[in-house]
């Protein structure tokens, strides 16, 4: 690649993966505002019904969030009826997360949302998959420089 190519936006992988999760993103909002659930929201849900009772630490770990961002975004979806938040008995400065009926039932409502954006993106589940291993594992390369 030429010198003047180099600094191109549309030669840059940062802004193709920047610019794509934006688009996905725009996406799912349809979709998920049957659920009536916001893209955060649901990415957390989704951490959730993999995984009850976990602390906000965790979450925060797995979503990479901060707590700033976290704890409004958990006040929300327990406001909501969704989840509870309780202080860890064993240890007062951790956060328990636990889902409600409510929030367990959801689940089944949420069932084909992938599916139904891989069709409206047009690709299939396989092309997805590969996409999402490929981007897994340059996140964990990136992550091991660290």
């Amino acid at each position: 690649m030429n010198t003047d190519a180099v600094l191109k936006l549309d030669n840059q992988l940062c802004f193709a993966v920047y610019a794509c999760a934006r688009e996905i993103t725009k996406l799912y909002h349809p979709l998920l505002k049957e659920l009536g659930l916001t893209y955060t929201q649901y990415i957390t849900m989704l951490v959730l019904w993999e995984e009850d009772e976990v602390t906000v630490k965790y979450l925060g770990q797995r979503l990479y969030l901060d707590s700033g961002t976290l704890t409004p975004l958990l006040k929300k979806l327990e406001s909501m009826g969704l989840l509870t938040r309780v202080r860890d008995k064993k240890d007062e400065r951790s956060v328990i997360i636990t889902l409600t009926e409510q929030g367990s039932l959801l689940k089944e409502k949420a069932i084909d949302i992938p599916e139904r954006l891989f069709c409206q993106a047009g690709i299939s589940t396989n092309e997805a998959e590969e996409l999402r291993s490929q981007i897994t594992e340059m996140l964990q390369k990136v992550q091991a420089q660290q």
